[in-house]
């Protein structure tokens, strides 16, 4: 049955999702929502009566809460949409505070630096190389700015204070990527699970995206096989001291499921301890190591909000069992013993924090985002990220 259900709260406050999802809950044994949402200052429902429940039940139950709320319908469809009028909260003027501005000049700096390099160019010696790393250096940032900003947009979606993104330089002498990536602070506590997914999701889900972009793009402006080697050649006859690979040691970055199935649908071979002469399709591959390692399921990073959001209180021994399969991964790379130490000193613990309304069900939609996560992190899983010869 197609049920419309509308709500209006006398008391003059803002009613949160938490409080929403409480008032969802008690109709759980007449009622099971498929998704909640906010239009026109208006909380909505919508799902389906349970067999044998009809509208009379919710209004007499719904009776005994201080609301007022209207029922309309017909007997043919399954589909109940709860309204509860909210009062509005004015947008809050976006400020960028001077750290973020600077520390993303600084990026910008050392990732043309890194792309310049990696270019064959000197622009400690020579400034004007520095233009060698712009293809770099703008995809580079639009990947993790996607990243971060994918998250910023969520919070503020679901009313969580959160700030803008820092960008960390590196120099390119100690990081060859030229940035330690980015993060943004959450400021306020995340109350629904739905929100919990959605901050948590959309970061990768928007790195990912861009990141396939950028690997298609750089291998469409490949015109042929025998261009890489030539182009090699090229940068190799440029490279100084400040490159990797005027160095003794030689690094192979590893190829993911996913990575080797976009080489071959142009079918060109990169050799892979020379990608980070090709700036669009390196980037993307950082883009794509960046997704793997957030969304693996432990603690507080992307994975862990969303693992949490999905499992419920049962990711407490999900991500136990996550973090130990980083133990026998450390045999075959021992980047993953590092990744492992740094999540302990970071988070100390690989649980979750507690989440208040977590006992409240989540609809198909969450549970579907939850499976794409886990679809991008087996197709950018590298079991040897990078391996140093």
């Amino acid at each position: 049955m197609e049920l419309h259900l509308r709500l209006t709260v006398k008391f003059s406050r803002i009613m949160t999702e938490i409080e929403f999802r409480e008032i969802i809950f008690r109709l759980d044994d007449l009622f099971v929502a498929n998704k909640i949402d906010t239009e026109g200052g208006n909380w909505i429902a919508q799902g389906r009566l349970l067999e044998g429940k009809s509208s009379e039940q919710i209004t007499s139950c719904l009776n005994l809460l201080d609301l007022e709320f209207s029922v309309s319908g017909d007997d043919e469809t399954v589909t109940l949409t709860v309204m509860e009028t909210v009062m509005e909260k004015p947008e809050p003027v976006i400020v960028i505070p001077p750290l973020n501005l600077i520390l993303f000049g600084l990026t910008i700096l050392t990732t043309l630096s890194a792309g310049a390099v990696l270019q064959g160019g000197s622009p400690l010696q020579n400034f004007s190389d520095l233009t060698l790393g712009i293809p770099y250096s703008i995809t580079l940032l639009l990947i993790l700015g996607s990243h971060e900003f994918g998250h910023y947009y969520y919070a503020r979606k679901h009313k969580v204070d959160a700030t803008l993104p820092f960008f960390l330089p590196a120099p390119p002498f100690l990081i060859m990527f030229g940035t330690f990536g980015a993060f943004i602070r959450i400021k306020s506590p995340i109350r629904s699970r739905q929100a919990l997914l959605d901050i948590g999701a959309a970061g990768p889900i928007a790195g990912f995206v861009v990141s396939v972009a950028a690997i298609l793009i750089g291998f469409a402006l490949i015109p042929s096989q025998e261009f890489i080697y030539e182009h090699i050649k090229t940068v190799h006859g440029g490279l100084n001291m400040e490159s990797p690979d005027s160095a003794t040691i030689q690094l192979t970055m590893g190829s993911s499921i996913l990575f080797v199935g976009l080489s071959k649908l142009f079918q060109i071979t990169i050799p892979m301890d020379e990608i980070y002469h090709f700036p669009l399709i390196f980037a993307g591959w950082i883009g794509f190591l960046v997704t793997m390692l957030n969304l693996i399921p432990i603690g507080q990073l992307d994975g862990g909000h969303i693992a949490y959001a999905v499992l419920g209180r049962k990711h407490d021994v999900f991500a136990k069992w996550a973090f130990l399969t980083l133990v026998p991964l450390g045999f075959i790379s021992p980047h993953w013993w590092f990744w492992a130490v740094l999540i302990l000193v970071l988070m100390r613990t690989v649980k979750h924090p507690p989440l208040a309304s977590i006992h409240l069900p989540i609809s198909q939609r969450e549970r579907t985002i939850g499976w794409i996560c886990l679809a991008i992190l087996a197709l950018c899983f590298v079991p040897v990220p990078i391996e140093v010869l």
